[in-house]
Order: structure tokens, then sequence, then C-alpha cells
């Protein structure tokens, strides 16, 4: 009986280093990637970001992801400098420090306050962005949920060897003209991705919100 337990105890650990070295030589398993997109050019042509260019305003959030506005922005410019070089983009920061020069802060928070409430962007305020910033479109991203799994897949002995790891984000993307303070471009988004791994490297907001914002820029006309 000692010696069964001895070989079934060697077969375990046989197990389960074969099961970390196939992991480590194949990363587990590449990620699973499932984008789902609704987009809708009502203005916005071909050639007309090239020519006018885009600036970032604050991205609005749903509650717990507040502190994540500025780096969904700077996720986003990033993507649209990458993907379309040729466009003009003004990120958030660079918005907002026209904005305060020109003296425009309190009408801009009104702004935004009232666009968490309506869904809509005050036009006049949105002409006045357009000549501080010298653009002529502006761009508003709503988080509307990030949600992260992480649940055991294989497990031997009690110890955790395997884990699947998922994160969600759906997302609200709008491209509003500030010449005549109409939506010319929007599209929404859900994205999830999942994938297997022995690491404990989490599955990161930025990380999400930057496959997303791929998806979105390469929709843009």
């Amino acid at each position: 009986m000692k010696e069964q337990v001895v070989m079934s105890n060697g077969n375990t650990y046989c197990i389960l280093s074969l099961t970390v070295v196939a992991c480590l030589l194949t990363g587990c398993s590449p990620a699973q990637i499932y984008p789902t997109i609704e987009q809708h050019s009502i203005s916005l042509q071909p050639g007309n970001l090239e020519s006018y260019g885009i600036s970032f305003i604050t991205p609005s959030a749903t509650t717990g992801q507040e502190e994540e506005k500025q780096a969904v922005a700077l996720v986003f410019a990033d993507a649209m400098r990458k993907q379309r070089s040729g466009i003009r983009v003004v990120p958030l920061a660079e918005t907002l420090s026209a904005v305060n020069k020109a003296g425009l802060a309190d009408r801009y928070s009104h702004m935004y306050s009232d666009y968490r409430d309506t869904g809509l962007l005050n036009g006049e305020i949105l002409r006045q962005i357009g000549e501080v910033t010298k653009v002529r479109y502006v761009a508003q991203i709503k988080v509307q949920e990030f949600e992260q799994i992480g649940r055991d897949r294989l497990a031997i002995l009690g110890l955790r060897i395997i884990e699947t790891k998922a994160a969600s984000v759906r997302l609200f993307f709008q491209i509003w003209d500030t010449k005549d303070g109409t939506v010319a471009w929007e599209a929404t988004q859900e994205l999830h991705v999942a994938y297997d791994t022995i690491t404990e490297k989490p599955l990161t907001f930025q990380e999400v919100v930057g496959r997303a914002a791929r998806e979105l820029v390469s929709k843009l006309p």
C-alpha cells in the first residue's frame, strides 16, 4: 500500500511537471478576442479628419471607473496617432490646457456635467473648444462597463496550474463637429478577451481598452 502511494504521488508530480513545461513552451493558449461593433457615419466623410484634425475631451465613465477617464483618452489618442498618422490629434492634456488658458474652465465643466445627464454637448462651447485647439472635430468616449474574471482551469493537489483570465469592456465613442454642434460619427463596442495562463499577470483595464481603441479607430472613415 505504501509503495502504491509513492507511485501515485510520483505520477502526479510527473503530470504536474509536464503540464508546466507544456505551458511554458506554448504560453498555454493565445488570447481569444470577441469584438462586437456597431457604427453610424452621419456626416463624417473620408479625409475629413485628415483635413481638419480632432481633439479629445474628458471621457465619462460609470461608477467605479471614474479614475480611468484620463487613461482612456490617452489610449485612444495614441491608437489614432499610430493608425492614422495623417490626422492631427490633440490629446486630452493639450485640450484641457488650451481650455484653461482661454478662460473656458467653468463653461467646460458645465458642459461636461450636462452631458452626463443629457448626452448633449453644448454647441457654443464646442465651437470655442474647436477654436482654441485649432481643430474641427472633438472625440468623446464613454466607458459604460468593465469586468474582470479569473477562474482556475487546472489544479492538482490544491495547487493552481492554469488559470483562465477574462475581461470585457463596453465603450461608446462619438465624434462631434464643432462647426455646427452635431454628431458626425458614433460607434459602440463590446469587447471580450480571454486566455489561459500560468502567470499571475492580470488582464488590465488599459490592455483591454487598448484593444478596443484599435478596433474602433480602424472603423473611422
